[in-house]
């Protein structure tokens, strides 16, 4: 255990002795959250009022409350595997700088090497992911709050899963990456394609059949939901009590992935945390076993 506290303590210091890097990754989600809400949010307000039928009045906070919670949501469902990509190049710069090479002639374990990356690329992801959470419920709580104390601390053990499950999907794919231009290559890659695939920037509803039922069978679409229900649902509980018809309400949550089936079966949400704890163990599992095929190939 020591070695693997004196090694994740390295590799977070190493990411945050690179203040180019960590200013990068912290202030990119704070962007996107600005971005998001500037010009996405008259978009997602003009399809919530599409819903409202004629003669209904919903109040501005209740709108406010809506569009922010799904692009919170979003956000963070994107950030919690993209941060997780920046946050786990020291594994490849390790490769590229000859350190791996060095820690294996060491009686370091391959696979305490593999975990000490895992834990230390969780933690300042954890770190960035904790402070865009933080800097939206504070948006929220000035545009409109509708969330409960059990929304925000699921909300929070949601974002600790999914990065959890991103970190675990980095370590894999980096496992194979060698240069400093590949893992730049593969994250750019991820930063502009994951948030189509898991459902953030446009609901799933609004993809064909086909896509549709491809992107059920990727684990992160699950992580996604998760947030989504669980920053939106006392918008919808409120808008069905106060505002709006059962079915209208019925409606708005199915064109915003409020139910989600897998070949035809409908996907509950204690199934959704069996998927992504499922996958995020195998995912580190493979992690862990690929760094020990290397130590016994002698590829580092």
């Amino acid at each position: 255990m020591k070695t693997l506290y004196a090694f994740t303590r390295r590799n977070v210091k190493l990411f945050f002795r690179d203040k180019g890097m960590f200013f990068t990754s912290l202030i990119t989600p704070l962007i996107l959250l600005v971005l998001f809400f500037t010009f996405l949010g008259n978009v997602y307000r003009d399809t919530f009022l599409s819903f409202v039928p004629p003669g209904v009045r919903v109040p501005d906070t209740l709108i406010d409350g809506f569009v922010g919670g799904w692009l919170l949501s979003s956000l963070l469902a994107v950030c919690c595997v993209t941060v997780a990509f920046c946050s786990n190049m020291q594994m490849v710069q390790d490769k590229v700088s000859g350190a791996e090479a060095d820690l294996a002639v060491t009686p370091v374990k391959r696979s305490t090497l593999a975990v000490g990356y895992y834990l230390s690329a969780a933690l300042t992801t954890l770190l960035i992911c904790g402070v865009a959470l933080c800097v939206g419920f504070l948006y929220l709580w000035n545009a409109g709050w509708y969330l409960s104390l059990s929304d925000v601390l699921l909300t929070v053990l949601d974002v600790f899963l999914l990065v959890m499950f991103g970190t675990a999907l980095s370590s894999v794919i980096n496992g194979f990456l060698s240069t400093q231009g590949q893992i730049s290559a593969v994250s750019s890659i991820v930063s502009s394609a994951y948030g189509f695939i898991c459902g953030a920037y446009m609901p799933l509803s609004q993809f064909g059949t086909g896509l549709r039922t491809v992107i059920s069978f990727l684990p992160g679409t699950y992580g996604t939901a998760l947030i989504h229900n669980r920053l939106m649902r006392g918008v919808f509980e409120t808008l069905e009590s106060d505002y709006l018809p059962a079915e209208s309400v019925g409606l708005l949550r199915e064109a915003f992935d409020g139910r989600l089936t897998l070949l035809g079966t409908e996907v509950t949400q204690p199934m959704m945390y069996l998927i992504l704890c499922g996958c995020t163990a195998l995912l580190l599992a493979a992690c862990v076993l690929l760094h020990i095929r290397r130590g016994r190939t002698g590829k580092g």
